[in-house]
C-alpha cells in the first residue's frame, strides 16, 4: 500500500465533494491544508431543526497511508456541546470512523454521517459523559447549551443573555471565557455550583 494510492483516491473523492449539488444544500465543504491531500480540513453546516442550526464546524481530516482499506482520522476543530463528541479534545464516537468503516465509504459519507450525527446524537454511546447526562437527564437544558455553543463558538444566530451574564460574572472573577462557559454548561449554568468547582 502506497502513499499514491491514498492520494489517487482522496483526489477522486475530492471532486466529488466539491462538484456536488447537495454539498450546496447540506453546506459541506473540504478543502487541502499546505497542499498536501493527506491533511484536509472539513466543514459541516448544523442540521436545520437542531441546537447547532446556523453554525458552521469544521473539522480536522487525516488521511492515513492505508486509506481506503482504513477510515481516515476526524476530529472537531470547532468547539462543540454533543454527546458523541468530546467537549474538551473534539473526538468523536462514530462507528463508521472505527469499526465499521468500509472501502466503499468516502470523504463525502464521513462527512454525511457527522452530519447526521448532529441530528441524531447517541447518548448511550457516549464521548462525553457529562453532556451524555445532560441529554438525557434534562434535555431542553442540554438543547440550551448546545445552542450557545453553537453561537459563541460556530456563529450561530442566537444570543443567551442569561448564559452570557453567568459566563461575564466568571470572567469578572478572573476566569478565561472557555473555562468559564465549560464550567457553567456541566453545572447546568447554577452559577453556585460552577463558582464552588472552580474554587474548592
Amino acid at each position: 500500500m502506497s502513499i499514491n494510492m491514498a492520494v489517487s483516491r482522496i483526489k477522486r473523492e475530492f471532486k466529488e465533494v466539491v462538484k456536488s449539488e447537495e454539498i450546496v444544500q447540506c453546506s459541506i465543504k473540504i478543502e487541502l491544508l499546505n497542499d498536501s491531500w493527506t491533511e484536509l480540513k472539513g466543514e459541516i453546516g448544523g442540521p436545520p431543526d437542531t441546537p447547532y442550526e446556523g453554525g458552521k464546524f469544521l473539522l480536522e481530516i487525516k488521511v492515513p497511508e492505508t486509506y481506503p482499506f482504513n477510515p481516515p482520522k476526524v476530529r472537531f476543530i470547532t468547539k462543540i456541546w454533543h454527546p458523541n463528541i468530546s467537549s474538551v479534545t473534539g473526538a468523536i464516537c462514530l462507528d463508521i470512523l472505527k469499526d465499521n468503516w468500509a472501502a466503499a465509504m468516502t470523504l463525502r459519507t464521513v462527512l454525511l454521517s457527522l452530519q447526521a450525527l448532529l441530528a441524531a446524537a447517541e447518548p448511550d454511546d457516549p464521548q462525553d459523559a457529562v453532556v451524555a447526562t445532560q441529554y438525557k437527564e434534562n434535555y431542553p437544558l442540554f438543547v440550551l447549551t448546545a445552542r450557545h455553543w453553537t453561537n459563541a463558538y460556530a456563529g450561530g444566530p442566537h444570543k443567551f443573555a442569561d448564559c452570557d451574564a453567568k459566563i461575564q460574572r466568571l470572567r469578572d472573577m478572573g476566569i478565561d471565557e472557555h473555562e468559564a462557559r465549560a464550567v457553567l454548561s456541566k453545572e447546568n449554568w447554577d452559577i453556585e455550583k460552577a463558582t464552588e468547582n472552580l474554587f474548592s
